[in-house]
């Protein structure tokens, strides 16, 4: 897609969610139940937003080593932190993805096949996370909450992950997208596409470590889950656990679809729209999307404050380094 028409879209999609927003809430009221956000939930909820990272970064070296790639954790964790702080600038999680990619593949030159499929084998098993425990989620919350709609955007994702893990892992199907190779060559597309495709495939043979990888995103995501049910409580809303564990997968697969940067209007017209199915007012629906905003925030602040000392500290070094 053109830059121009990548742009345009990027600015209607905008534009509609924040049209949605508007016509919901009373951003007056909004403001004052923010203001009276109860303290202890809110730091209830950065605690598990922050925890999260670091049993990420271990998942990730796992991955790493399983295609020969070795790694500290300490190093990975700030790879994570600085790629959120990418993340605000760029379209949501994909920015923050190219940037782990990137920084990766500068410690580990001729290794981006590896490293990539790393990434988006992490992702991939994210997903398929993500919609088992929203599955999960929707099956207990039937004949208790009315979220109709939604099902079938799980079930979308669903046939899309299905599908695409069938593409990544079928020797058979390997075999016949041999017809494909002149036209990444012609689009110029040979070298990343075949980058992306056999760094995912190299994990075939893994299938009891990915298991184990699996395991660990999903306390990860129950986690994470945890963290928007406790911005909820910070702003009044009452409701248990169980829709945020139906709200929380959807809403992660929804910001990983690159619709605005950083996810901006999407994402507040999310918890606006399902919440609002869930008897919730938009003003405290919308408060609530902003505090997970909030805390994506926070989550980019450590990457801020990293890419701020190295650049000053390590271009000092570099100085001295070269006069002595």
């Amino acid at each position: 897609m053109r830059r121009p028409v990548r742009v345009g879209a990027t600015l209607v999609v905008t534009g509609l969610a924040v049209a949605y927003i508007v016509a919901k809430v009373d951003l007056g009221k909004t403001l004052d139940i923010i203001r009276s956000a109860s303290i202890p939930w809110l730091v209830l909820s950065a605690a598990l937003t922050l925890i999260t990272v670091p049993p990420m970064a271990w998942r990730w070296r796992r991955l790493l080593a399983l295609r020969g790639v070795r790694e500290n954790v300490p190093w990975l964790t700030r790879a994570y932190f600085v790629s959120y702080a990418v993340g605000q600038v760029l379209p949501t999680s994909v920015g923050g993805d190219a940037s782990r990619i990137f920084e990766t593949t500068r410690r580990h030159p001729g290794q981006i096949t590896p490293i990539t499929g790393s990434v988006l084998l992490e992702r991939s098993i994210g997903g398929v996370v993500t919609l088992i425990l929203a599955g999960v989620g929707f099956l207990l919350a039937i004949g208790r909450y009315s979220i109709g709609a939604y099902l079938w955007i799980e079930l979308l994702f669903v046939v899309g992950t299905t599908g695409a893990a069938f593409l990544f892992f079928s020797r058979s199907v390997r075999r016949r997208l041999a017809f494909l190779l002149p036209y990444a060559q012609r689009l110029r597309l040979e070298t990343p596409a075949r980058a992306v495709y056999d760094g995912i495939h190299g994990y075939r043979e893994h299938g009891r470590a990915l298991i184990g990888v699996a395991l660990v995103t999903l306390v990860l995501q129950l986690t994470r889950v945890l963290a928007i049910y406790a911005s909820g409580r910070a702003v009044g809303i009452h409701l248990s656990v169980l829709p945020y564990i139906v709200l929380g997968p959807l809403l992660f697969l929804v910001m990983l679809v690159p619709f605005t940067i950083n996810g901006i209007g999407v994402r507040e017209a999310f918890f606006v729209s399902f919440l609002g199915k869930l008897g919730i007012d938009a003003d405290a629906a919308f408060a609530c999307g902003f505090l997970f905003f909030v805390m994506t925030i926070l989550l980019a602040l450590p990457g801020v404050a990293i890419v701020l000392w190295e650049s000053v500290f390590g271009r000092a070094a570099a100085v001295r380094h070269g006069t002595t």
